[in-house]
């Protein structure tokens, strides 16, 4: 049975930071991509970081460029995303997917940037 457990969301004042954790079992972790979205609201759902199943390459929208890390520890079958300098257009669900054989989705985490 596939499980994705995020955690490390919650609410931040503008210029901090959160650590962003995906644990997941049930499939080989080392066969798979890993990814963050995220829903903003009124927006449509954007690819924040991705990186593939080795962590030999990493993309990041732009929008996050330089403020957010994503990580993965296969050791631990866990993916992380590290967010510095957050502000408000950061709000949002974040949820890690997982991509290969089957794609499996996280059940999102809620991240509120507000002063």
């Amino acid at each position: 049975q596939v499980q994705l457990v995020e955690s490390g969301g919650g609410l931040v004042q503008p210029g901090g930071s959160l650590r962003l954790s995906c644990a997941a079992s049930g499939f080989t972790f080392t066969s798979y991509a890993s990814a963050w979205y995220r829903q903003s609201p009124g927006k449509e759902r954007e690819l924040v970081a991705a990186i593939t199943s080795t962590g030999g390459s990493i993309r990041y929208a732009d929008s996050v460029k330089g403020r957010f890390t994503i990580s993965r520890d296969n050791a631990k079958n866990t993916v992380y995303l590290q967010m510095n300098t957050l502000n408000p257009d950061d709000t949002g669900v974040y949820s890690c997917m997982f991509s290969g054989p089957r794609d499996y989705w996280g059940q999102g985490t809620q991240v509120t940037v507000s002063s």
